[in-house]
């Protein structure tokens, strides 16, 4: 930080003050122009007073939301005029739906050492977060947020959450089409990987799609390996959406942890093999982008009219 320890008390209040919904009214609360405020705090701060107000009201929500809130109540308190609106914004920024908080963070888990609960902080370029229950937690150095990678985790977070939006498009439009259809020999003799199988049709794909986050969270957590599951596009629904915000939570607390290179010694592999977190994380965004468009190709053969899964249209859409 480059203000001292009562100036940025003093605007970091201007910023949370429950009357300081607008950026017009922080100004007034800190007695300057807007132009100067908003300047004063990105430089301090690396972030916006609007952004930084939005992302730790998303936190208080979280935790909220994880310690019995309605989605509703949360919403409203977080400044939100709608709960559609809410949950757009909530899903954005942790890649599962506000219904599902307290099922993800209501493991209790903590950073080893950590001295304050860490789960519903989101990455913050300046050690700035919610502090349960009213309170504000600011890290002595920041070093979780101010690393020079914090850029490379923001694409990241937007590679991760476009993903797991594409994969529930896709199985959306699977439902369209009849089991026969699904189940069709498209592309005859096709391997991904050659571990996985062969992937000929648009239920096989999208088995893949799903079952790779499964197995490689099953590996993290020293879990026998899924068994190799029904397809049937309801159970793969549930299956997906079971696994998507475990995917979404693991992914963010190996960030927290500044666990990336970490390795991962499977000894259910024969013989035993050791991965790269990070490397892991590669892969399966690598191969989920791929059969993605696969099983795209899959669905236009049939007939059905899809999109082309493009990261801007869907940033455009959710912004």
């Amino acid at each position: 930080m480059t203000f001292g320890r009562d100036r940025l008390r003093e605007l970091l209040d201007a910023v949370l003050d429950e009357n300081n919904a607008t950026l017009e009214r922080m100004a007034q609360h800190a007695y300057a122009s807007q132009w100067h405020f908003s300047r004063t705090f990105a430089v301090g701060t690396g972030e916006s007073p609007v952004a930084l107000r939005r992302r730790v009201m998303l936190e208080r929500a979280a935790w909220q939301l994880r310690h019995g809130s309605s989605v509703t109540d949360a919403a409203f308190a977080a400044g939100y005029d709608s709960v559609e609106g809410f949950a757009r914004a909530f899903a954005r920024a942790y890649g599962y739906p506000p219904s599902e908080a307290a099922r993800v963070l209501g493991t209790g888990r903590r950073d080893p050492g950590a001295p304050a609960p860490v789960d519903h902080w989101l990455p913050a370029p300046n050690g700035v977060h919610f502090h349960p229950p009213t309170n504000l937690w600011v890290e002595e150095d920041g070093r979780r947020s101010t690393a020079p990678d914090y850029p490379a985790a923001e694409v990241l977070a937007q590679m991760v959450q476009h993903d797991l939006a594409d994969t529930r498009y896709l199985l959306e439009r699977a439902t369209e089409l009849d089991d026969d259809e699904r189940d069709r020999i498209r592309f005859p003799g096709l391997v991904v990987l050659e571990w996985d199988g062969p992937e000929e049709s648009v239920s096989r794909v999208l088995g893949n799609l799903v079952r790779a986050k499964e197995m490689w969270l099953a590996s993290m957590a020293g879990a026998d390996h899924p068994e190799d599951s029904d397809n049937g596009i309801d159970s793969l629904t549930v299956r997906f959406e079971d696994v998507a915000p475990r995917w979404v939570e693991t992914i963010r607390d190996i960030h927290r942890r500044g666990a990336w290179g970490d390795v991962l010694i499977d000894a259910l592999c024969d013989p035993p093999e050791s991965f790269v977190l990070g490397g892991v994380v590669a892969h399966v965004l690598t191969f989920a982008a791929h059969r993605r468009q696969l099983a795209r190709h899959m669905m236009r053969a049939v007939g059905l009219d899809v999109d082309h899964g493009d990261p801007l249209d869907w940033n455009r859409s959710s912004s």
